[in-house]
């Protein structure tokens, strides 16, 4: 079964860390990516830019309309997300542990199940 991990990101939690655990956490995706594709559990990966970067599209009277930015007062953001091919939820989760976002305080991992997928074949 196919499980989205996506991280949560408090930009002030990523500003306060030290270059050193920085530099953890990025050896540390490193060794999860390698283990997960060594598994054969790793489907891709991708790590969104800013929301400030995004644009919006919504519905105004029937027609869809561009805006910058989401506007929304939120302090933590779509950072970015895995896609695996696992046994069970357990599994998923066990992996998920294996991301060192999960040992940072004010970081956040959501396990989601794929109820639909075209195109992230594994």
């Amino acid at each position: 079964m196919k499980y989205l991990i996506l991280m949560q990101v408090d930009p002030s939690v990523l500003e306060s860390l030290t270059e050193e655990q920085g530099q953890q956490i990025q050896q540390g995706h490193g060794a999860f990516m390698a283990a997960t594709k060594q598994s054969g559990e790793f489907i891709g990966t991708q790590a969104l830019a800013d929301p400030s970067q995004s644009k919006v599209i919504r519905s105004r009277e029937g027609r869809p309309e561009v805006t910058d930015g989401p506007f929304v007062e939120a302090k933590e953001f779509m950072g970015g997300f895995y896609l695996i091919d696992v046994e069970n939820e357990e599994r998923a989760l066990e992996l998920a542990r294996m991301i060192p976002d999960a040992s940072i305080d004010g970081l956040a991992l959501e396990v989601r199940p794929v109820m639909f997928s075209d195109g992230f074949e594994g």
